[in-house]
């Protein structure tokens, strides 16, 4: 059965439904012994994969408690692990995990270079399915009508291909939202809402990387249809639906008309649907998400972040009811916690998926830092994310920085809050969570809106660096405004982080400065980089822009002619 026969049936449909709750009451019945769930992660871990070559150097074998595990294992990176994974993505087994990882996931490091994370059967059925499925449980619940029909759904993350890129083993080396579960790990109901509408999987040849070209022919397509949720996980591929709908608005209304698709014949014209569409832009001005599908429920994708400064207002573009629900706080490498319920940004501790600890984001992280377990977390503080898993990844620090929002059932409930590299100059230490903060309480002071920001250090030979910040206004700001906006922006680095306060008491830095782009340049740089062949998924929104290709590629500006200055 193809995924839109799938969508279509209603007892598929019904079953995908009764699973999808029942691992969210199975997740919930978890919270009753948190403890006792983390001792038998890390009892399956250490009993499964003893006989792997990691586990026969680590003395896994030995170990019976999480103090010994702490002792034999040092907390690591990828770049640590990364050897062990080469090796078992060439083919050995038996060198992190006892069975064999039957895909790599894909995922971008710090260097740009495409990671290799080893995905085996038992990590998916014991790790990954149980929080999968019980991450959609908020939307099915609350707006049961986006399972009516297979094209009630724009999965924009969904991106099958045909020929995938291997290892050396020969294993598939993709992304996650590129593998079907189904067939890969015997999951007949893994195929998520989105999958069965009829621009899923395109009918119209078009190359593995032309992804611009691939969204430009699902929306051409959904504009069709009555969508009623959008899913994109990265936040600012949602972000850039409004614009990609205004940038290619007269080849959808054209194709609507002609019954094509990419230049070639698809189904019957469509005269009526494309004079409604240009009655639309005639009245409006401006096309919005709203005025096309005007019976928009949700958004599905991650709120925190630099999102939380520009999706409170990007989600009335796609209707005024319309709700923005938390993608799992979760990494190709693994998941940290999944929203239960419709709160706007956190989510539930798996504690059954891995073995977790976590350390003040204050820290730097290195491979003997003291962790914390999750109960001895405190509420509105930030920390680094450590896990351990079946799968193959031991004390692995993520990058992630989360913060505990509160407690539900004496589980922690966990928002992600940015990525743990920091920008150090002059002894500042400023991390994304500091900085969005900062910058949401100007923002708030001064009831201005913003699409996005960056910032990066400049400088001068002849004068201390500081920070410069580039933002895309919502709406018009004045200079008074943007001039309060400085200060209070500056105020509040200040209260988030005590070595930008005393860079800034001791000169050492200079006062932030504004660059006001337009209100399309962020999003005209994230089209840029996707039109170059980067996949949409790994188009992130990025605060930190040191690199000066970068900021000049976003801004207009050359570095160098404004004066730099390295982190």
């Amino acid at each position: 059965m193809s995924s839109a026969e799938a969508w279509a049936d209603p007892a598929r449909v019904r079953r995908y439904r009764e699973r999808v709750l029942a691992e969210r009451r199975a997740l919930r019945a978890t919270f009753a012994d948190p403890a006792g769930h983390q001792e038998r992660a890390l009892r399956d871990l250490l009993e499964f994969n003893a006989g792997t070559a990691y586990g026969k150097e680590h003395g896994f074998g030995r170990i019976r408690t999480l103090d010994e595990y702490r002792a034999a294992v040092p907390v690591q990176t990828y770049a640590d692990l990364e050897p062990w994974i080469e090796r078992a993505a060439g083919g050995e087994a038996n060198v992190l995990t006892a069975d064999r990882p039957a895909v790599f996931f894909t995922s971008s490091g710090s260097t740009g270079a495409h990671k290799k994370i080893p995905v085996t059967p038992r990590f998916m059925r014991t790790t990954f399915f149980p929080f999968y499925y019980a991450a959609w449980a908020p939307l099915i619940e609350h707006f049961p009508d986006v399972l009516d029909s297979p094209d009630a759904v724009l999965n924009l993350k969904h991106d099958p291909i045909a020929a995938p890129p291997t290892t050396a083993s020969g294993k598939p080396h993709v992304g996650a939202s590129q593998v079907d579960f189904g067939a890969a790990f015997g999951e007949p109901l893994s195929a998520e809402p989105g999958t069965g509408a009829p621009w899923a999987t395109l009918p119209v040849p078009v190359a593995a990387d032309q992804h611009a070209e691939k969204m430009y022919l699902r929306l051409r397509l959904a504009v069709e249809s009555d969508v009623r949720c959008v899913i994109g996980i990265n936040p600012a591929m949602v972000a850039a639906v409004p614009y990609q709908l205004n940038l290619w608005w007269p080849r959808i209304v054209k194709e609507v008309r002609d019954g094509t698709l990419g230049g070639l014949p698809h189904r019957a014209p469509n005269p009526a649907r494309a004079e409604e569409l240009e009655r639309l832009a005639h009245r409006h001005g401006t096309v919005l998400p709203a005025h096309i599908w005007p019976r928009m429920r949700a958004l599905f994708c991650w709120t925190t972040g630099l999102a939380s400064l520009y999706l409170p207002r990007l989600r009335e573009d796609f209707g005024p009811d319309v709700a923005a629900l938390p993608a799992p706080v979760a990494a190709s490498e693994g998941p940290v916690g999944v929203a239960l319920d419709r709160h706007p940004s956190a989510g539930s501790l798996v504690v059954n998926a891995a073995v977790y600890e976590f350390a003040d984001a204050d820290q730097d992280l290195g491979p003997h830092t003291a962790t914390l377990l999750p109960h001895e977390l405190e509420t509105d503080r930030d920390y680094h994310v450590v896990f351990s898993h079946v799968g193959g990844l031991y004390r692995y620090a993520v990058g992630d920085v989360v913060r505990v929002v509160d407690r539900e059932g004496g589980v922690p409930r966990l928002e992600y809050t940015g990525r743990a590299s920091l920008s150090d100059h002059a002894g500042e230490r400023l991390r994304d969570a500091q900085v969005i903060r900062a910058l949401d309480s100007a923002l708030t002071a001064t009831g201005l809106a913003l699409r996005n920001a960056a910032c990066r250090v400049t400088g001068a030979p002849d004068r201390p660096a500081g920070y410069a910040f580039a933002v895309a206004p919502r709406t018009p700001w004045g200079q008074d405004a943007s001039d309060r906006f400085t200060v209070l922006l500056d105020e509040a680095l200040g209260r988030e982080s005590a070595g930008y306060r005393t860079a800034r008491a001791q000169g050492r830095l200079a006062a932030p400065t504004l660059l006001r782009l337009d209100p399309d340049a962020f999003l005209r740089d994230w089209q840029d980089q996707v039109e170059s062949g980067i996949r949409p998924t790994q188009v992130k929104d990025r605060l930190f822009r040191q690199d000066p290709r970068q900021w000049a590629r976003l801004t207009g500006q050359d570095p160098q002619r404004h004066g730099a200055a390295a982190p």
